[in-house]
């Protein structure tokens, strides 16, 4: 994709310049498939040994909604997305605040919560 593939790799890799647009490429690198960015760009102190997505044939990405982007302190911000998927023809909503840091000017994913489905926290 035009928009996150500069993230992505090839002769010229760019960092994200916020949490949000790392969110973003991080959507794209899984519609896509891109394991070793989405590991590379997950903190060392919360990141998985794999994601396995070579085995995960069945899942169909379908869209992504930022519905908010907040800085919590200099070096730290929350994305709330909702991400939609289908598997085996069925769909489903995948929605979650992550928390990002930057640390040598590099922002990292490290982790999300599930907002409760009534809305209460």
């Amino acid at each position: 994709m035009k928009c996150c593939g500069r993230f992505h790799g090839g002769e010229r890799v760019e960092v994200a310049p916020d949490a949000e647009t790392l969110m973003r490429s991080r959507y794209t690198a899984y519609t896509l498939g891109l394991e070793p960015y989405l590991l590379a760009t997950w903190h060392p102190d919360t990141r998985p040994e794999s994601l396995q997505l070579s085995e995960d044939k069945a899942t169909r990405w379908l869209g992504l909604e930022i519905k908010r982007h907040e800085m919590t302190g200099e070096n730290s911000a929350i994305v709330e997305f909702v991400a939609r998927y289908k598997i085996a023809g069925r769909a489903h909503r995948l929605h979650e605040t992550s928390r990002f840091v930057r640390e040598d000017g590099r922002w990292y994913y490290v982790d999300g919560e599930f907002p409760a489905k009534d809305g209460s926290k």
